[in-house]
């Protein structure tokens, strides 16, 4: 069984829920505080293990290539004026023997039509995929807590969450077996089904391990739901070919891809900031709790 070591991040979208901040600059370069969504996936996935970062992209993205560069004027200028932290943060963004490549999606076609962009670097070995938007809080970062148990069950694993059944149209929605514990093998899978239709409340959440099989799956994959090429649709035939497992992770998932979880996770990080945590909180307690609380 092959260790997974390379992840795909799907990161050409317009990233329209946010114009007109996301008009000249990629969503994925939003920050929480003081980092862009795309380093804490990038961060996660390191984390994880992975090696290999993958980042499929499309007009308008160089900032994220340029986030990953080295910066020799900014460097030498931090270095001249002796801000040492700053420099050693600008340097370290992410660990040596990283590697960062860069494809390009040359039409917005869909998760899977992206995916598929990266097949010839990823080759024959199972992969994962991060979608930077879903930013999860947790003591051990999600995408490791996939690649422990991929290498023990193999097969590939589908990150999800119970989500209120009103809900069910927004998301990939998995049909499974009986769960064991955290794990429950997928026997179904449908993309944005209308509440009454929804098998399950199980929804994917953006972070996959995935066969090299699904590949194969994808181009022969015709588009579905938004006329897009649907990774949801190749691995409901995946499903028939090899096990797939649904997880319920441990941790807080925020989506940053709408302006409230965005702002509920600006929040929440500002909170446990080590620099601005307490000004934060005391500026909270001063504007928002109510009159007679501390």
């Amino acid at each position: 069984m092959k260790k997974v070591t390379k992840a795909v991040f799907p990161v050409a979208g317009l990233g329209t829920r946010f114009l007109p901040a996301t008009k000249a600059s990629p969503k994925e370069m939003l920050p929480i505080v003081d980092k862009p969504l795309i380093q804490y996936a990038a961060e996660e996935a390191v984390a994880a293990g992975i090696t290999d970062l993958i980042f499929v992209t499309g007009r308008g993205k160089r900032a994220i290539e340029d986030h990953f560069d080295k910066a020799y004027e900014l460097e030498a200028e931090l270095a001249a004026a002796g801000k040492n932290k700053l420099l050693k943060e600008v340097r370290g963004l992410l660990p040596d023997g990283i590697n960062c490549v860069y494809v390009r999606q040359g039409e917005a076609l869909g998760l899977g039509h992206a995916v598929l962009c990266a097949r010839h670097l990823v080759g024959d070995e199972p992969f994962a995929v991060i979608l930077a938007d879903d930013l999860i809080d947790a003591k051990v970062p999600v995408l490791k807590q996939m690649t422990d148990l991929q290498a023990k069950k193999g097969g590939s694993l589908v990150a999800v969450q119970d989500v209120p059944r009103e809900e069910t149209a927004s998301y990939g929605i998995v049909s499974a077996g009986a769960a064991k514990g955290r794990l429950a093998r997928m026997t179904g899978i449908v993309e944005k089904p209308k509440p009454k239709d929804a098998p399950s409340t199980m929804a994917v959440v953006g972070r996959y391990i995935l066969s090299p099989r699904i590949f194969d799956l994808l181009a022969r994959t015709r588009p579905g739901a938004g006329r897009e090429i649907q990774l949801t649709d190749a691995i409901a035939r995946l499903i028939d070919k090899e096990p797939v497992h649904a997880y319920a992770f441990e941790g807080r998932r925020y989506d940053c891809g709408s302006k409230l979880g965005y702002l509920e996770a600006t929040v929440d990080y500002a909170l446990k900031h080590g620099e601005v945590a307490d000004g934060f909180r005391d500026y909270l307690r001063r504007t928002v709790a109510p009159k007679g609380r501390p």
